[in-house]
């Protein structure tokens, strides 16, 4: 037992690690072709059929690209193709939603509180919500609708933000917000698989076969190309979301990874309007601090919008070091069956992260996690699955605020 759940620990380490490396991969090809894309020059020398071309350099070296729009008059004896760095990357996403997720769905994907399923129906839910968004997204995008890109953008935007309220209708706040990730990479990968490489294939076979390519068949490409760009920064906040708490596990998840799209908007118009030479939008760097500092406000659930009283130290001074024993019961009770030399939770043998939270200098040593995962948040315990009460989080948010207030705790 104790062999299996070392073997795989190191297995989803092993698969995370892949998923690090081939997305790293993924993304450095894909925001280097949009740059090169933008920056392309224009001039009567060009071959024919040519669109544009650029000088870089680097690494020591001079580099001439030119770029084609339909393709060039000759087929060229090598061709590279970048796609397994998009599938590669896909697959072994999927492979840590089967690893953790399903295979932990009574911790990491089911809540109780949220929708009581069954481990099956809630794995089948996944899977189905993921295989349905890019079937009603490509046959959007197929569309008259999708002839409009700004159109369309808007549109998708607000499909968007349904599922990510839907999501937390059916997940934990941890699952909701890996799973829009994981929606939307979806999107991303089967943009590639199913209509930007074998849009290319049909460009190449015309080309071979002596026929003159379609030029749709590049346009549509290109659209699929600008979505991808301008989702990749969103997938990457959702897929790190999993380990802040502040992020997933607070009472406006859904606002939050709303606002966060827009950020990724902002952030990659001001890259792809310098890469363009067409501007500095400096002020998308403003707007991205503001979403921010609202997504900073907003995890914390602010009372204005919740009509919650106000659980900290200043409004509950009675809270001082006296109400540590309480503190501590809730923390033995709720938190130390996992967080143990030797859990008693089943199938975990080794306390998670490291953390053990069996005695008064322990909870002390991680009172700020805690205060953010248990008070702050409601990240801990996994789909509350100890059962601790708002009762149990506001002490905790009050005795550590009032600790921090008297410097006991930094």
């Amino acid at each position: 037992m104790y062999e299996y759940a070392i073997a795989w620990d190191w297995l989803t380490f092993a698969v995370r690690w892949l998923h690090v490396i081939t997305a790293i991969a993924w993304i450095g090809s894909s925001f280097y072709f949009v740059a090169l894309d933008l920056g392309l020059k224009k001039h009567a020398s060009l071959p024919p059929g040519a669109y544009g071309e650029e000088w870089q350099v680097h690494g020591g070296g001079f580099y001439h690209i030119q770029k084609y729009l339909v393709a060039p008059a000759n087929m060229p004896e090598h061709l590279v193709w970048f796609k397994w760095e998009s599938y590669v990357t896909w697959l072994s996403g999927f492979g840590m939603l089967c690893l953790v997720y399903y295979a932990g769905a009574d911790l990491y994907l089911i809540d109780p509180n949220v929708l009581d399923v069954s481990k099956p129906v809630a794995i089948a839910i996944s899977l189905g919500s993921l295989a349905l968004g890019w079937v009603l997204y490509d046959l959007l995008c197929r569309s008259s609708f999708g002839n409009d890109n700004t159109r369309l953008m808007v549109a998708l935007y607000f499909i968007l933000v349904v599922i990510a309220w839907g999501y937390t209708q059916l997940f934990t706040g941890r699952a909701a917000l890996l799973h829009l990730g994981a929606f939307t990479a979806t999107i991303m990968s089967a943009n590639v698989f199913f209509i930007i490489i074998p849009n290319q294939k049909i460009v190449v076979a015309d080309l071979i076969a002596g026929r003159t390519p379609d030029a749709r068949y590049g346009r549509i490409a290109k659209q699929r190309s600008t979505h991808n760009n301008y989702l990749t920064l969103p997938v990457l906040f959702l897929m790190l979301s999993n380990h802040y708490p502040l992020a997933f596990a607070t009472e406006f998840n859904w606002v939050i990874a709303s606002l966060v799209f827009l950020m990724g908007v902002t952030i990659r118009h001001w890259f792809n309007t310098r890469h363009a030479g067409t501007g500095n939008p400096t002020w998308t760097w403003l707007a991205t601090a503001l979403l921010f500092v609202a997504i900073m406000w907003l995890s914390t659930v602010p009372k204005a919008l919740t009509g919650e009283t106000d659980v900290g130290a200043a409004q509950q001074p009675f809270l001082t070091a006296e109400a540590f024993p309480q503190v501590r019961d809730t923390v033995l009770g709720r938190c130390s069956m996992c967080h143990a030399q030797e859990p008693g939770w089943e199938g975990i043998v080794v306390p998670p992260k490291g953390v053990t939270l069996e005695s008064d200098r322990d909870i002390a040593a991680h009172a700020r996690e805690i205060y953010l995962q248990a008070g702050r948040s409601h990240a801990m315990p996994p789909a509350n699955v100890t059962a601790i009460s708002d009762e149990e989080r506001r002490l905790i948010v009050a005795w550590y605020e009032a600790a921090v207030t008297r410097g006991e705790i930094r």
